[in-house]
């Protein structure tokens, strides 16, 4: 997201369980390329307000963007090494499938020519 945020000319990004914290909105306004955000949608580090902001953020920003949220699913869902759940982070087998699907789908769309 922050390459996006830099301007950069990219067609799209993708961002699995990222922090989506963006402590300079203003710079939502420079993404060129498309957007697909993949999360968790029971994920405790990154609450529904930052969720919710991203989104405003986004749209006000006028980019393309997408947000796949996975239900029982929380922080670090693609990583098989992740397993701790006390601290919010849990590999998820079924969101980790099918959100690759998703950003394979995304990149079919990105680069169709």
């Amino acid at each position: 997201m922050e390459l996006a945020r830099s301007g950069a000319e990219i067609a799209g990004v993708v961002t699995f369980h990222g922090g989506l914290s963006n402590p300079s909105p203003q710079d939502d306004r420079n993404i060129k390329g498309r957007v697909l955000v993949l999360h968790g949608a029971d994920d405790p580090l990154v609450p529904k307000a930052a969720v919710d902001a991203l989104e405003k953020q986004l749209t006000d920003a006028k980019v393309d963007w997408q947000l796949v949220l996975y239900s029982g699913t929380v922080h670090s869902f693609t990583n098989p090494a992740s397993n701790d759940p006390a601290h919010g982070v849990l590999y998820n087998e079924r969101s980790d499938g099918r959100s690759w699907i998703a950003m394979q789908d995304f990149l079919r769309e990105v680069f169709a020519k």
